[in-house]
């Protein structure tokens, strides 16, 4: 049965606005109007899930088309080679988060150690706390930034 862009929309558990911006994007066909009405089929659930799921995974827009663009009895070895590059990218955001957790753990630590003076993870944030505020009092640890769609960097000491 066909699909009004609501009902499509809450099969692939998105908005309405999702699906206009993955037709604009060119991840979706924009169907002709009949009766007024855009219809969607199932083969257009489908690529509206395997979107989702590959974004849930990671993978960027540009990823997502070069993803649906392949044939899936033919192109392994590049899906593989795709899939082993986001791999990469997320194991080096894992050890960034981690570096940062390690971080912030020890900032805990030293607060709850340490009753008197300003409390090191405000001191740290304000930049009082390493000498350039990147670091623990104790400059055991060191901080990392992340951000979406980049490479970590390790803040220098």
């Amino acid at each position: 049965m066909p699909l009004t862009i609501s009902q499509f929309a809450a099969a692939g558990d998105v908005g309405v606005e999702t699906v206009r911006f993955y037709q604009r994007k060119g991840l979706l066909a924009t169907p002709d109007t009949g009766e007024g009405i855009r219809r969607y089929g199932e083969a257009d659930v489908r690529r509206l899930r395997f979107i989702r799921m590959a974004q849930r995974a990671g993978f960027s827009l540009e990823d997502i088309r070069e993803l649906l663009a392949l044939d899936a009895g033919h192109d392994r070895r590049r899906a593989r080679a795709l899939a082993q590059s986001r791999i990469d990218t997320l194991d080096t955001q894992i050890a960034a988060m981690m570096q940062a957790r390690d971080y912030l753990q020890t900032l805990a630590r030293e607060c709850s150690a340490n009753a008197k003076g300003p409390c090191p993870i405000l001191a740290s944030f304000e930049g009082s706390g390493g000498g350039d505020g990147t670091q623990p009092t104790s400059n055991r640890e060191r901080p990392v930034r992340v951000r979406r769609g980049r490479k970590p960097a390790i803040v220098p000491a």
